[in-house]
This record gives C-alpha cells, sequence and structure tokens, in this order.
C-alpha cells in the first residue's frame, strides 16, 4: 500500500464455507464450476460439515482479521481512511460483491490479498481472475496491487515457528522423538509439468518455520486431495502417519500451514479422519492452533501490506 494520502482499501480473500447445512450443496456447485454434484457426494460432504458442528468458523475468522487489520492500518495514518474488506472465491460475500462495496466507497487505491501464502496457478490464480473480473465491470476502477504471494517474508515464519514450540510444549514426550509434519493442500500433479512455483514455495516456507521452531527433523505431505482418476500430488498425510508408523514413531505434530485460518481441511481432515487413523495405529497425533486473527499475525499481514517485503506483487490495471 503507497503512502499516497487517500482512501485507500485492502481485500482479504480466502476460499469460502457454506454458513449451514442447507447451503452444502450449492456450495459444492459453486466449487464445482456450476456443476452439480453427485447426492452422495453431496451427503458425504455434509457429513463433514455435520461432524465439525455444522460450519466452520473461516468466514467470522477472517472478518475479524480484516477489523483488526483495518484498526492497524489506521494508527499509521490516522487523517487518511484504510478500510479493509472481505471476498470469498465460493460463497458469500463472493469476490465481486465486495468489490462492488469498494467501488461505492470510492477507494483511491486497492490492494488484494488471498490469505494464503503459496502461490499456485491453480489455487491463487483463480482468486486474481475473480478480482480482475470484477474490476473489468467498474467504469472507473481504482489502481489496484495483487499480492500472489507472501511466503517469503521473513516474519512470516515467525507466528508458525511459535505455535510449534507451543504444541511441543504441551506434547508429553522429548520434543526429540516427535515428528513434526508440515502439510498444505494438495493439488493434482499436473501443476509440476506446468512449473507452478507450489511445492517449491511450500517447501522453502517449511524449511524456513522448521530452522526458526528449531526443528532439526520434519516432513513434508499434502492433505485433501480430490477424488478424481488422476494423480494428485503426494505424499497423503495419511500416507504418511503410515509411514511414520512402519518407522515405530508413536509422536506427530501437524503443521498445516497452507492456510491460516480455521476451516474444513483442519477441522475435519486433520482434527477427525487424520486423528482417527493416527489411533488406529497407535500415534499421537495433534496439532498447532493456526494463527487465526492473533494480533500477531495481523503484524504480520500489516507488514506484507504496507511494506512489500518478501511479497510478489502484480499490478490490476485500474
Amino acid at each position: 500500500m503507497s503512502a499516497q494520502h487517500g482512501r485507500n482499501g485492502v481485500l482479504l480473500m480466502a476460499y469460502g464455507t457454506q454458513r449451514n447445512l442447507d447451503e452444502v450443496e450449492p456450495y459444492y456447485r459453486d466449487i464445482r464450476g456450476g456443476q452439480t454434484p453427485s447426492p452422495d457426494a453431496v451427503a458425504e460432504l455434509t457429513e463433514r460439515y455435520r461432524r465439525v458442528g455444522g460450519k466452520t468458523p473461516l468466514l467470522e475468522i477472517t472478518e475479524r482479521v480484516a477489523r483488526n487489520l483495518e484498526a492497524r492500518l489506521n494508527q499509521d495514518c490516522p487523517e487518511d481512511e484504510r478500510r479493509v474488506y472481505v471476498g470469498m472465491k465460493h460463497w458469500h460475500p463472493y469476490i465481486a460483491e465486495a468489490i462492488d462495496k469498494i467501488d461505492g466507497d470510492r477507494m483511491d487505491e486497492l490492494v488484494g490479498f488471498p490469505l494464503a501464502p503459496c502461490y499456485s496457478m491453480l489455487s491463487i490464480a483463480g482468486y486474481e481472475k475473480l478480482m480482475r473480473r470484477a474490476l473489468d465491470r467498474l467504469s472507473d476502477p481504482p489502481p489496484t496491487a495483487f499480492i500472489q504471494s507472501g511466503h517469503a517474508n521473513p516474519r512470516f515464519v515467525d507466528p508458525i515457528a511459535r505455535r510449534i514450540d507451543d504444541a511441543l510444549r504441551r506434547i508429553d514426550a522429548d520434543p526429540a522423538h516427535v515428528e513434526v509434519v508440515f502439510s498444505a493442500h494438495c493439488l493434482p500433479a499436473r501443476i509440476v509439468n506446468s512449473r507452478d512455483p507450489y511445492p517449491a514455495e511450500l517447501l522453502h516456507s517449511a524449511g524456513a518455520v522448521a530452522r526458526a521452531a528449531g526443528v532439526s527433523s520434519w516432513r513434508f505431505a499434502y492433505q485433501s486431495a480430490g477424488k478424481t482418476p488422476t494423480p494428485w500430488l503426494g505424499p497423503d498425510i495419511l500416507d504418511a502417519i503410515d509411514t511414520i508408523a512402519a518407522e515405530g514413531r508413536t509422536n506427530v505434530l501437524s503443521v498445516p500451514f497452507g492456510f491460516v485460518c480455521d476451516h474444513l481441511e483442519f477441522l475435519y481432515d486433520i482434527d477427525i479422519e487424520a486423528i482417527e487413523r493416527a489411533d488406529d495405529l497407535g500415534i499421537n497425533l495433534s496439532r498447532i492452533e493456526m494463527p487465526n486473527d492473533d494480533s500477531e499475525f495481523i503484524e504480520v499481514l500489516h507488514e506484507l501490506i504496507v511494506s512489500g517485503v518478501g511479497t510478489r506483487t502484480v499490478d490490476l490495471e485500474g
């Protein structure tokens, strides 16, 4: 965000989540690009949401992050106005709905920032496309920057490293005997052939966090692969748990750092599915707490947006 005086906006973006069980089917259809999912697929996803309480706190957390970040940004230039908005990729409030609100508020400049640290052409590029499309509908869009990746900012590692340290202190075992497993959302394996930076950025971030946390031995896995005939990136976290059990390890710390807020991929895929697999194999699996709206994480977002250090940013024509 530049030092230009005036009304500057930030659009925080996240994947989206349904707000109740009745919205599971239309939400799922949106994820599938308008294609109607099978009744069995809807029933399976509905059951997952039911097991985590009917919905996830992703939207509420993102809205709190926006409020806290807005307050922090306005500390810098109290004579100006900084506003932070929320837009979701796959459900309300959609990115386009947020852009309409930004247009009505007549922002002089805008920064778009998906709340995921590592870039992929199959994930973050989708947010960028939706934001471009919404801006193109405006008669007078503001000059807009889009942060594609923030994983290289040195301070990004701090909240995750501290949470690893906190979690290791809670585990009733020698930290040297706890296997740390970093994980992130899985994508189709074909991205490797297109030189997508996603795997490399994830491994770079995991290494930086491990060094900051003093973790000398760790491994990386993917989670939440789609159920399609085509191959996905691996190893899957469930397979990693099987391997760890075969090695005779009994304590695992899950660090799903590919996202920053609690949502279904943590609350079900780790806290239920992965823990159930670990329990069956005699492994004690625990998970770090996510940054969510923690004040330390707000400071990291503030630095990423204001200084741009460690970010890769592109201009969207305004």
